[in-house]
């Protein structure tokens, strides 16, 4: 296992000024503190769902509007993922979860390849209503964020459900469940026929 799977990275822009920091390797996490209640929640149950350890501190615009803080969080994690993961040397590189929350079912499949691209299907469905100001576009702007900085694959499927709030947490603690499983490290060689991710 390499030595030191760890990051520290600040992002600070004219709307947001965020600060994440994230141990691949170790469960220890302090409770996320961005001002937007329900977002921090979510962040929570990344960490806790994850096995991660986690940091998110830091503000935004939330007098405009939660969406750029969000999707500067997303951001801000995924250069984090970059960073911690390295030349992504013996890990999983694969996740799968399918999570359920009460009448929804959300699938989450990621592939730490170094390539970005979202799949994201709630956007295509009628889900209704917000958590906390929060929406799944919201959601999918963190989602981008994350994919476009980390290097990551992420496909999200919906197969039951339309509340927000519900769709939005099943989702972020079936990420949670398949990053776990991508970041394991478990050989010592890359998994990839190119030699690189």
């Amino acid at each position: 296992m390499p030595a030191d799977r760890t990051a520290a990275v600040t992002r600070t822009t004219g709307e947001t000024d965020l600060t994440v920091r994230l141990d691949l390797d170790s469960p220890a996490y302090d409770a996320p503190a961005t001002g937007h209640p329900f977002f921090d929640h979510m962040l929570d149950a990344l960490a806790r769902h994850s096995r991660l350890g986690l940091s998110v501190r830091g503000t935004g615009d939330l007098h405009v509007e939660p969406h750029h803080l969000i999707e500067d969080t997303g951001i801000t994690l995924g250069q984090a993922l970059t960073q911690a993961l390295g030349d992504r040397r013996g890990i999983e590189r694969y996740g799968s979860a399918f999570v359920p929350m009460d009448e929804t079912l959300a699938h989450v499949v990621v592939d730490l390849s170094g390539r970005a691209h979202l799949a994201f299907e709630p956007e295509t469905l009628d889900v209704w209503g917000t958590a906390g100001g929060m929406t799944h576009y919201h959601l999918r702007e963190f989602l981008r964020g994350f994919c476009n900085h980390g290097g990551v694959t992420l496909h999200v499927r919906l197969l039951a459900g339309r509340e927000a709030h519900h769709v939005i947490e099943a989702v972020m603690k079936a990420l949670a469940r398949a990053l776990r499983d991508a970041v394991r490290v478990t050989s010592d060689d890359l998994a990839s026929t190119k030699g690189v991710l």
